[in-house]
């Protein structure tokens, strides 16, 4: 039988969601969590692959279990267990072949800076001291849903087969010193939300123009785009799927 968990975790004190030979990992606590309370070797399978320092408020991951379940029993028992920063927040049963990375379409992150020095936002938000133009960086946003190839803000050496996505939404919010990116793909390339942030930044600082912005992506040049900002400000937020894996054919999430 197969389940999804949905779960949200700071990622400050782990190197990532993927299990590490020599590191601790979200993937592996939770692991660990499960194989303790149903006593056997649980293996689960998440919806992507955070980078050391990021965190998520939602992300799904599967196992399989052959005996049934309860639940709402099991959720209880995992967050009593699990450290407080990874919180389980339901349990669900879903078809056998359902799968929480490659059955997801939808995916949304989001980056935040704070424009003041605030203590409350260490590790959880970027300081960013220069002025912005932020009316700017929201034309070149909107721009991005124009391309599909976004090789140029990949990781480099980076094995995949393709480097197109499709962005369906990209925006930047303002509100009480707080600058917050939106962004949603049905798929995103290694490190690529943080280079896009961090390019749409020097944008802001008027160091690179619109038209920069557009020979940069055409460009399939990862040296030619920003920098890529740190990992603290990175949220993943929603992984979204389609009704025909759950098992009560409820919505999309």
């Amino acid at each position: 039988m197969r389940y999804f968990l949905e779960l949200s975790y700071n990622g400050t004190p782990y190197h990532g969601w993927q299990r590490q030979p020599n590191a601790i990992s979200v993937q592996e606590v939770v692991e660990s969590s499960l194989s303790t309370l149903l006593r056997s070797k649980i293996e689960i399978m998440g919806a992507g692959r955070t980078d050391t320092g990021v965190h998520a408020k939602q992300i799904m991951a599967h196992f399989d279990y052959n005996e049934n379940l309860e639940m709402s029993q099991l959720e209880y028992k995992l967050n009593a267990i699990l450290p407080a920063d990874i919180s389980i927040t339901k349990v669900s049963y879903m078809h056998e072949d359902a799968h929480a990375r490659f059955d997801a379409i939808s995916r949304s992150y989001e980056y935040h800076i704070t424009l003041v020095k605030d203590p409350f936002s260490i590790h959880k938000a970027y300081f960013f001291k220069k002025s912005l133009d932020i009316n700017v960086m929201n034309e070149a946003a909107k721009l991005l849903l124009n391309y599909t190839n976004f090789k140029c803000f990949s990781k480099s050496k980076t094995d995949v087969k393709t480097y197109n996505c499709t962005i369906t939404n990209a925006v930047w919010e303002y509100n009480d010193n707080r600058l917050v990116f939106k962004i949603s793909a049905n798929r995103f390339l290694r490190n690529m939300v943080r280079a896009i942030v961090g390019t749409l930044l020097e944008i802001g600082m008027n160091k690179l123009t619109i038209d920069g912005l557009i020979a940069v992506i055409k460009s399939e040049d990862r040296g030619q785009a920003g920098y890529s900002v740190p990992a603290h400000g990175l949220y993943l937020t929603a992984v979204k799927y389609p009704k025909t894996i759950y098992i009560d054919g409820r919505k999309e999430r």
